[in-house]
């Protein structure tokens, strides 16, 4: 059995995950962390999972928690990730990440840590996501910029707090992956005012939040006289959990280096 540790238990996603765990047939729990001062301190973590007790109390204990791992899921912030990344070293364990929002200095910390172990990165941890962003570059290399526009819109639920979505950035990747450019250097995140007309090979990202969405995303190939449209709807996080805990199943064991879904999933 895989001992798998989390870090931010108390979260919507460490929730998920604990209760993912409580009835797995492959992993056990090994522990969970949340942030410290929090008052979920000390909780039952089964409790916390909205089962049963299990005798395992959350704590504010990283280190602990990465030396009674075989391999730690990461869902808190990207100032944490740091820290974090370096008990993956110190400890010698795979660390497997979905938190997004991450700026410059936690992907440099992610990508020292993968030269000692192995680390899976994924802004979206579902499997049906992963199979839309293959799709998405397969599609943007057939299509040209010239012949069709890109554009991806996603939609959160009110409280998310970085825009674009990790996911839709993904998949924004993917499609410039695609067409062999920089991301960076074909985006428009955002449209205002007299913006003049629509640039060739300019990929665009559009942002709604409402309500309790968990999460909507869309790629849409507009040419002249047609449109194709890809698209991912999740309407319940579990998938989000049962992705990350496979990830961390098939990471333990493999050499040290940074990883994606497309490698579980054989891409």
């Amino acid at each position: 059995m895989t001992r798998i540790g989390i870090l931010g238990c108390g979260g919507r996603m460490g929730r998920l995950l604990l209760q993912t765990l409580a009835f797995h047939r492959q992993a056990i729990l090994a522990g969970g962390v949340t942030a410290p001062g929090c008052a979920l301190i000390g909780k039952d973590l089964g409790t916390l999972a909205g089962c049963d007790p299990i005798g395992l109390s959350a704590s504010d204990d990283s280190d602990g928690l990465f030396a009674l791992s075989d391999v730690v899921i990461d869902f808190t912030t990207a100032a944490a990730l740091a820290r974090h990344a370096a008990l993956a070293v110190k400890h010698r364990r795979a660390l497997v990440v979905g938190t997004t929002g991450l700026d410059a200095a936690a992907m440099t910390s992610l990508d020292q840590a993968a030269e000692q172990v192995p680390v899976l990165r994924s802004a979206n941890m579902s499997l049906g996501v992963t199979l839309l962003a293959a799709l998405v570059r397969q599609v943007a290399d057939r299509l040209g910029p010239d012949e069709f526009d890109i554009e991806i819109t996603e939609m959160h639920h009110r409280h998310k707090t970085d825009a674009p979505s990790g996911t839709a950035l993904a998949l924004a990747q993917a499609a410039a992956a695609g067409r062999a450019v920089p991301l960076e250097k074909v985006w428009r995140k955002s449209r205002d005012g007299q913006i003049g007309p629509r640039p060739a090979g300019e990929i665009g990202l559009s942002s709604l939040r409402g309500g309790d969405v968990v999460g909507d995303h869309q790629v849409i190939f507009a040419g002249l006289g047609e449109r194709l449209e890809l698209g991912h709807k999740a309407s319940s996080r579990q998938i989000y959990a049962d992705g990350a805990v496979r990830a961390a199943l098939w990471l333990v064991g493999q050499k040290p280096g940074l990883y994606g879904m497309n490698d579980v999933l054989g891409l």
